[in-house]
């Protein structure tokens, strides 16, 4: 309640950072939450969960490798409520993406653009964030073009092996994220009383949180998960 004695309105919070490097330092998740607190108190809204990411937003399976938007969805539809962001980009600049967002039924705001931006709205902005991308990367290929056409060796050719290594830990760093990110959904189904790996995994597709590769979850790839995070 507020000091007028009206009910305030029950939003999701979502951050996200997109390294893991970010995440760590906490870069740009406290602006984001200030950002996303100091619209709820101006417009009415109370945020009364908060969903934190640390995960890029690229790639068609996006979605499927954020399991706290998933869960922040969830909990979206069980009360009723939308997911608030600080920015369109914390959710994707990519219009394919957010249009499956909006098939979710669950409505978002995003605070820089206001209380009334409507899917529409949202959509034309993704569209032009995904334009400018576009176009940045066009001015890059054309300028590489341009080096290569001067003579200039782009890239290096003699150390495979260590792009090899280097693409391991890489992939290592992406499993301990999305391990890190799916651990509170894991341990909010075993304070319900579920601690089976069984009963965790029926309960993770229940809930349509994915596995990093897109698929249902098991029994092994939750202890797999456990054993990761410890």
């Amino acid at each position: 309640m507020n000091v007028t004695g009206n009910t305030l309105r029950p939003l999701i919070a979502y951050v996200r950072v997109s390294t893991d490097r970010q995440g760590k330092s906490g870069l740009g998740l406290d602006a984001q939450r200030s950002a996303i607190q100091a619209f709820a108190t101006a417009n009415g809204f109370e945020i009364v969960r908060e969903y934190q990411e640390i995960e890029t937003a690229k790639g068609a399976d996006a979605l499927d490798r954020r399991p706290q938007l998933a869960a922040a969805l969830s909990q979206a539809r069980k009360l009723k409520c939308a997911v608030v962001v600080s920015k369109l980009d914390r959710l994707s600049r990519d219009v394919a993406f957010i249009a499956g967002l909006m098939a979710q039924r669950v409505p978002f705001i995003v605070t820089e653009l206001g209380p009334d931006a409507d899917p529409f709205m949202l959509h034309i902005y993704a569209a032009l964030a995904e334009k400018e991308r576009a176009m940045i990367s066009h001015r890059t290929k054309v300028a590489l073009a341009a080096k290569k056409a001067q003579g200039v060796q782009l890239g290096n050719r003699t150390n495979l092996a260590d792009a090899s290594v280097k693409g391991a830990a890489s992939n290592k760093v992406g499993a301990d994220a999305f391990a890190r990110n799916v651990l509170p959904v894991i341990e909010a189904i075993q304070r319900q009383g579920i601690t089976a790996l069984e009963g965790i995994a029926a309960e993770l597709n229940a809930r349509n949180v994915q596995t990093a590769r897109g698929g249902a979850w098991a029994a092994m790839q939750v202890s797999r998960i456990l054993k990761r995070a410890a």
